[in-house]
């Protein structure tokens, strides 16, 4: 990459196959790490082999910075910690999510268990869920001693000064780095190149009640911006965020209209929704179903807050949701 960067693709034992961690080199010898990816075996592995080809010692790292929260970010941020000794940056709330997500997963999963189940799922695949959210605890633990990222603030990293900015609908508190120096930036998940990032409706994980409208907004502001270089979380680096900024909209445009014609053939549950415009394969991943249903509830509740869908149904559930 420019400017003595290195891009290091750490795996992931899922579909996206690995994250894009970012190594900056700083003027008084140290290094900033964005994003150093799920703490696993081989993610570790491969960071001491990357680390020693580069020939950059554990104590030269000087800080890690955090786009959010998710644990193929997130998860070996403490592990550095703790070898190199230095500061992880992430803002306050992606902070407060992390700690409800990871520091008390039983609760999570009870909450994430009962909302799904209020929205349609079937008891066979609701027993899944705690087992699978649990799973994830020792992808990221230990987990760091946290600096706070405050957006709307400027970060000086790589000889630029970075501005911070909110970047939320795909992780509470989650941010993006933008140099106008460079005209770069760092995207996090907010903009991919090729798919899109889950965006979820799910009690616990952010208190934005419509996450897809606000994602939709950011993605408008995003838009703005002059870019020669995006550097994505997942995928690789694509020079106009504004355009595929535009792309995504538009996807969720045309995810909507679809959704709403659905709506149009009669009152349904969100899981019966989410299988008709994902298909029924996805009972045999719970991991990608959890996905698709929170995706489903995030679009509902845009078309409710745009006055095209309404839910019904008592206060404790089942709901069904119906056109408006």
């Amino acid at each position: 990459m420019e400017n003595g960067w290195f891009r290091v693709k750490i795996p992931l034992p899922y579909s996206l196959r690995y994250v894009n961690s970012y190594l900056i080199p700083e003027a008084d010898g140290s290094w900033t790490l964005i994003d150093p990816g799920l703490n696993t075996a081989e993610s570790r592995d491969i960071w001491l082999r990357e680390l020693n080809r580069l020939g950059i010692r554990f104590r030269d790292i000087g800080r890690i910075v955090l786009t959010h929260q998710h644990p193929d970010h997130y998860g070996l941020a403490g592990w550095f910690q703790l070898q190199a000794g230095c500061p992880v940056l992430m803002t306050a709330e992606a902070g407060r999510y992390a700690r409800r997500l990871w520091g008390s997963g039983s609760v999570f999963a009870a909450e994430l268990t009962g909302w799904f189940r209020n929205h349609g799922m079937p008891e066979e695949l609701l027993v899944q869920l705690g087992p699978h959210l649990a799973s994830f605890r020792e992808r990221v633990e230990p987990q760091p001693r946290l600096t706070d990222l405050e957006p709307g603030s400027r970060l000086d990293m790589g000889g630029e000064s970075w501005q911070i900015i909110d970047a939320p609908g795909h992780a509470g508190g989650g941010v993006c780095l933008y140099s106008d120096a460079s005209m770069t930036l760092i995207a996090g998940d907010q903009v991919l190149p090729r798919i899109t990032p889950n965006i979820s409706l799910i009690p616990g994980m952010q208190e934005d009640p419509d996450p897809l409208g606000s994602y939709l907004d950011s993605l408008r502001e995003l838009s703005g911006l002059e870019t020669r270089q995006v550097l994505p979380g997942h995928r690789d680096p694509f020079p106009d965020a504004g355009r595929r900024a535009m792309e995504i909209i538009a996807h969720h445009e045309r995810r909507l209209e679809h959704l709403l014609g659905l709506l149009a053939e009669g009152p349904a549950s969100a899981f019966d929704l989410c299988e008709r415009e994902f298909g029924t394969h996805l009972r045999h991943n719970i991991h990608n179903l959890r996905f698709a249903m929170s995706e489903t509830l995030a679009h509902l509740a845009r078309l409710a807050k745009r006055g095209k869908a309404a839910v019904s149904g008592p206060a404790g559930g089942p709901w069904t949701y119906a056109s408006a």
